[in-house]
């Protein structure tokens, strides 16, 4: 039977890579989305019904923890219980320090890092009684090693490992996995926005000499996902090119 995976943030650029990537693997996929991206996420299926690969989808504000619980017995009643949950949503709302206001930090960190709590906790007992489950936190190269404008972001991506490294002491002895993929700059919609010189400046720091693609991720969360790939838990995986080795 078809393990069921939800991915939260799930029709952004590295979020649908992983939706793709996890359906051809064989999953049940659902793709959570913001309510506000309700008519989107439309042509958004549809596109990845034009690529072979069919995903269904589910609005809820990951930053809710009520809306977290509505849309995981949503998903429960129409596809069956979660088996792997990725925690990919996340947004930015840069600014210095001194020019930080609350409202960019408590935005950051409610759906960066309380959305972990909110959607894993409605998943959590169920892989606990089940003896199998695998969640996978996306954080980010910012959150091993800061950011300047981002205290914000990479706080909440810092947060992620350590709810990662807890969770999965809690998980260990009833198959339920936990880890952390930590990405560095990939080549998504926001990047490739970016100006030339911004973008130029950053692939000469990396020693790849490129940005990572979103495929290059999923394949990351895949390997975690995967049932031969049960004695991984607590790591958290780098994919950033040799931008940062730790």
């Amino acid at each position: 039977m078809a393990r069921v995976a939800l991915v939260t943030g799930g029709i952004g650029g590295i979020g649908t890579a992983i939706c793709t990537r996890l359906a051809k693997d064989g999953c049940t996929v659902i793709a959570n989305h913001r309510p506000s991206e309700i008519e989107s996420v439309e042509s958004w299926k549809a596109d990845r019904a034009a690529e072979g690969v069919s995903i269904h989808s589910i609005a809820g504000d990951v930053a809710s923890f009520e809306d977290s619980a509505r849309m995981i017995a949503e998903v429960t009643a129409a596809h069956g219980p979660v088996d792997i949950l990725v925690n990919c949503a996340g947004i930015t709302r840069d600014k210095t320090f001194k020019k930080m206001e609350p409202a960019q930090w408590e935005a950051v960190i409610n759906v960066n890092l309380n959305s972990v709590f909110n959607v894993t906790r409605q998943v959590w007992e169920g892989m606990l009684e089940r003896g199998w489950g695998r969640v996978v936190n996306i954080s980010s190269v910012n959150g091993q090693r800061g950011q300047f404008g981002q205290a914000n972001y990479s706080a909440a991506k810092a947060g992620m490992h350590g709810f990662t490294m807890a969770l999965a002491q809690e998980g260990a002895a009833k198959g339920v996995t936990v880890n952390t993929v930590s990405p560095g700059y990939v080549e998504t919609a926001m990047t490739l926005a970016m100006d030339d010189g911004v973008r130029n400046a950053i692939i000469s720091g990396v020693p790849m000499r490129r940005m990572g693609t979103p495929e290059e991720i999923a394949s990351a969360v895949a390997f975690l996902a995967a049932e031969e790939n049960g004695y991984v838990t607590g790591v958290n995986l780098p994919v950033n090119g040799g931008l940062f080795m730790h």
